[in-house]
């Protein structure tokens, strides 16, 4: 699925289908996505300035899945460490509890992400988009001294209402049956993400700065305390 930023006046979007979309997005009937429970606790943790190493291993242990997961990523060419990272606690004193918790959000979101049958390639395109947009965010925000857990979040969660939008107006389509063309799909995609995803970080209880990279995604220069943060996304 092509990820670049298109008018969504543009493009045509079938009024059916929108006046279906409108609906559920102002009566709260857009199905969200569950925020796992450990990526939850892990972000709070990752913003807590009293937080150690100890409390993210506990917290990861509890999920055996997701540690076998963290130490296999832990382990590949992306973080380089120099020698085999055997357990979580070797992970916490290689890697320290800001990547560590980067890296554990990233494999729960990636655990619960939305599913559509049919579209699993596009599905993981916009996922591979959000990593990629993560990992740019946090080398931006190194360069120029930025916090740079808070900018891959914003980088990584900033598109993270496109996956709903997408289930949502394919589902309304086949229940209305109303054909859906690529372009339609990325019309309401690109119109309509930002305001699903801010309905997404309100439920999830997401950081402010990362709010307002969703909310105020390709007009940075509205958003009212977090500039910073959507300009790198």
């Amino acid at each position: 699925m092509d990820t670049a930023i298109h008018d969504p006046h543009s493009l045509e979007m079938p009024e059916k289908i929108e006046q279906a979309l409108v609906e559920r997005i102002n009566t709260d009937r857009i199905e969200l996505p569950v925020l796992p429970q450990v990526a939850g606790r892990v972000m709070a943790l990752a913003h807590d300035p009293s937080a150690d190493a100890a409390r993210l291993s506990a917290l990861i242990h509890q999920d055996q899945a997701l540690a076998a997961h963290v130490l296999r990523i832990a382990n590949s060419p992306a973080y380089m460490p120099r020698t085999p990272i055997a357990s979580l606690q070797h992970a916490v004193a290689m890697l320290g509890v800001n990547q560590l918790s980067e890296i554990a959000v990233t494999v729960s979101l990636k655990s619960g992400a939305v599913k559509i049958p049919g579209h699993e390639a596009d599905i993981r395109q916009l996922w591979r988009h959000a990593l990629a947009s993560g990992a740019y965010a946090k080398e931006i925000a190194r360069m120029r001294r930025y916090n740079v857990e808070s900018a891959y979040l914003c980088g990584l969660l900033h598109a993270v209402g496109k996956p709903v939008v997408l289930k949502a107006v394919t589902a309304i389509a086949a229940d209305l049956h109303v054909p859906l063309g690529r372009d339609a799909i990325h019309a309401f995609l690109d119109g309509y993400h930002a305001r699903v995803g801010s309905v997404i970080a309100a439920e999830w209880a997401l950081p402010p700065q990362v709010a307002e990279a969703i909310a105020y995604y390709g007009a940075y220069e509205h958003t009212p305390t977090h500039r910073q943060e959507a300009m790198m996304t």
